[in-house]
């Protein structure tokens, strides 16, 4: 049985969900998104709330039940709040500036590297941080993954991008051979 599929969702106010066949559909003040669920989770849409239910019991049926339940809750969080990502430079040089829909990052390559950046997708740089907001959190997520993978923090300066937040461990490197030669 899945635990996070048994809770309920509540729609909050100025959200409105529809559903059409097997497409529910959630808008509100930020935008609209859709998702199509599959035959083997029952969806149950009252005024105010959300249920799901699996068709019958079995390992991918219950795997399923909570994900789509995680999936729905997340496009109601989106379309009312948003989600946010930011990620941070480190490193001599390292910078970033935006220009138009694409992003230049100086990241101690020997060219600069452009990344176009979705419509869908709000960006903000101010110094050393990358601010990515949208109302789709995988997306939002993938973005980051992405601008992040360009140069992953390195475990001996720390060096690189990183999320706000990320705690990189650090290696010792070389040393010194100590003076125990007599």
């Amino acid at each position: 049985m899945s635990r996070i599929g048994k809770k309920v969702i509540s729609i909050p106010s100025g959200v409105t969900v529809t559903m059409k066949g097997r497409v529910i559909s959630v808008k509100g003040p930020l935008g609209e998104l859709s998702l199509e669920i599959r035959p083997e989770i029952n969806l149950r849409l009252t005024d105010k709330e959300i249920y799901f239910d699996p068709k019958i019991q079995t390992k991918i049926t219950n795997a399923l039940w909570g994900l789509y339940r995680a999936l729905v809750f997340n496009m109601i969080k989106g379309v009312t709040d948003g989600f946010e990502k930011q990620l941070e430079l480190k490193g001599i040089g390292y910078k970033a500036e935006l220009k138009g829909d694409k992003l230049i990052l100086s990241l101690g390559f020997s060219h600069p590297i452009e990344f176009t950046i979705p419509s869908d997708i709000k960006v903000k740089v101010e110094k050393n941080i990358i601010s990515l907001s949208g109302i789709d959190k995988a997306k939002v997520g993938q973005i980051a993954a992405r601008i992040r993978s360009f140069r992953p923090p390195e475990p001996y300066k720390g060096k690189g991008v990183r999320y706000v937040g990320e705690i990189v461990r650090r290696k010792v490197g070389k040393r010194a051979a100590t003076t125990s030669s007599k």
